[in-house]
């Protein structure tokens, strides 16, 4: 494959996002307005929120505010992994809240069923399939992590079933692959563009108000309300919840947390019946290897292959920019890698080529927590795995609001924040340092080196 051929007629613009299916814009917020709870972000996050606050209490008067259009971001952008980890991963959990692990599997696992019933409940056609996901190992290395990985989630009742190199090879046809394993219940595919409209539309159908291309510019606490200032109008509410993930934040502390880091992927054509033939993939699980710079990719409705991840970008200064959504040295390297774990598919093309914005902190799961005297909640920091886990982050944020303990409330990871990034210019040389590490560690069969290892003990990290 020449992936300068290959990338030439794709379109730099995000392929969920560019569907038939994409609903009109809802009206802007003129005037001033009231409500019992003001959900800001029309993402995953502030969906799930809007709909199960009016889950909870129908007669709770929901307004959702949204800057552009509901998933515009990061939720119509990623790859459609609905993972029931709620902590990036077990061995990222273990090795921060090695107590609670079983409670936040159990609680993972049952919010991932939650969303399946919710997408059948509100007949959301998102492509939903509970396939699981392939974790494939490309150097002896990996399967060594992968050999201890499978004894401990064993132990801790989640299925990751052993596939050796002619056994992965049978489920997806690829060269590259000697071994992995099989996370049978933890994950599920989906077109997360449509998710987010049909949430959007399930929210309108038990009575919340969106309004769209409606930023919020500024908040005050009057002590009496919440008043959230727009372009055109205010709102007045009891109570706030923030979804805003890593943009511009309402609340300034959250800045110290979170890094803007972009991940870039590709859609390819319809592969043909021979080429699917080729591949394999009858059981169409979700796909990640098992390097640290790793590479995501998934079959769609209509069988093209998402390809995605590798290069995780941050760019110094922590700037969020449009054109920053685009980047042919990551396009063209995504490319050359796809043809060496396919190469029976050198002749496939790619028709969208695009990137977003992740949220990421410096432990790899959310956080949370409340502001103005418990009128706020927010949740943020999904560091790339939030299609499953900013459910959850919602009913924490409905919990915290309501002021109950719950089992979600008393939780470790709950209450705890991460460590904040150093300020620039000390965080662009640190996370440039670390990806260059990162991407050394793959080069040398895993190994961390001396900074690598310094991070380790802080409990600072850099992911995607």
């Amino acid at each position: 494959m020449d992936p300068l051929k290959a990338l030439a007629d794709a379109e730099r613009k995000p392929y969920w996002l560019d569907s038939p299916a994409k609903p009109e814009p809802l009206p802007r917020l003129f005037g001033n307005t009231t409500a019992d709870l003001a959900v800001v972000g029309g993402g995953f996050s502030g969906l799930w929120t809007a709909l199960m606050a009016k889950e909870r209490d129908p007669s709770l008067d929901v307004v959702l505010l949204e800057g552009r259009r509901i998933g515009w971001a990061a939720s119509g952008r990623n790859g459609g992994f609905a993972m029931a980890t709620l902590t990036h991963g077990i061995a990222n959990g273990l090795e921060r809240w090695p107590e609670e692990i079983s409670t936040l599997e159990r609680l993972g696992v049952t919010n991932l069923d939650e969303i399946g019933e919710a997408v059948a409940r509100y007949d959301i056609d998102c492509g939903y399939e509970r396939t699981g996901e392939l974790h494939v190992a490309t150097e002896p290395w990996q399967l060594e992590a992968m050999s201890e990985h499978a004894e401990i989630t064993h132990e801790l009742g989640v299925r990751f079933d052993i596939l050796d190199q002619e056994q992965i090879r049978a489920e997806v046809n690829s060269p590259t692959y000697i071994g992995g394993q099989w996370e049978r219940d933890g994950c599920a595919m989906l077109d997360p563009a449509r998710l987010a409209w049909g949430l959007r539309q399930a929210c309108l159908s038990l009575g919340v108000r969106i309004y769209e291309r409606t930023p919020v510019r500024a908040m005050k606490d009057s002590q009496v309300s919440m008043d959230l200032l727009t372009p055109n109008g205010t709102v007045k509410a009891g109570k706030v919840a923030l979804g805003t993930g890593v943009f511009q934040p309402l609340l300034r502390r959250l800045k110290h947390f979170l890094v803007p880091v972009y991940d870039y992927a590709l859609m390819t054509e319809p592969l043909s019946a021979e080429q699917m033939d080729a591949v394999g993939w009858h059981n169409r699980q979700g796909v990640g290897d098992s390097a640290n710079q790793f590479h995501y990719y998934r079959l769609t409705d209509d069988n093209r292959i998402l390809w995605g991840g590798y290069d995780a970008v941050y760019y110094n200064g922590g700037k969020i920019k449009p054109e920053y959504e685009q980047r042919d040295e990551t396009f063209v390297k995504l490319a050359e890698h796809f043809s060496v774990t396919f190469p029976q598919l050198s002749e496939l093309r790619f028709t969208h080529k695009w990137g977003g914005v992740i949220d990421t902190c410096s432990r790899f799961s959310a956080f949370y927590g409340q502001a103005h005297g418990g009128r706020l909640a927010y949740a943020a920091g999904y560091t790339g795995m939030g299609v499953g886990a900013t459910r959850f982050g919602a009913n924490v944020m409905l919990d915290l609001l309501s002021g109950e303990r719950t089992e979600r409330t008393e939780l470790r990871m709950v209450q705890e924040k991460p460590v904040p990034f150093p300020p620039e210019p000390v965080r662009s040389a640190g996370i440039q340092m670390t990806r260059w590490s990162i991407a050394q560690a793959d080069l040398h069969q895993g190994r961390r080196n001396l900074w690598l290892r310094t991070l380790d003990r802080m409990g600072l990290g850099f992911d995607s």
